[in-house]
């Protein structure tokens, strides 16, 4: 635990949050008393959309942890051979959903 006086946090934010981002939590003080704490945000307090919690639950996805590598939407795309990606949208279609 890191402890850091206003003026110093004011001129040092960046690397005070680097720290918070690294899961250190800062106490801030204010003429040597301490007047407040910055601490990392745990995941699940993150602004996930709860639809999206609720696939994470049941298996269903994975929610990323990092950035896509840069080329990533230059990669080549997985081949589907038999083709079962058209025939399922086409068979959706048809039901009309």
């Amino acid at each position: 635990m890191k402890t850091a006086a206003v003026s110093k946090l004011k001129t040092s934010l960046s690397e005070y949050l680097l720290k918070v981002k690294a899961g250190e939590e800062v106490i801030v003080t204010d003429r040597g008393k301490a007047i407040a704490r910055i601490v990392p945000i745990k995941r699940d307090e993150t602004v996930i959309p709860p639809n999206l919690l609720t696939l994470e639950k049941a298996g269903l996805v994975r929610i990323g942890k990092g950035k896509l590598p840069k080329d990533f939407w230059n990669m080549p795309r997985p081949k589907d051979r038999k083709g079962l990606a058209l025939s399922h949208l086409l068979k959706e279609r048809e039901e009309g959903r």
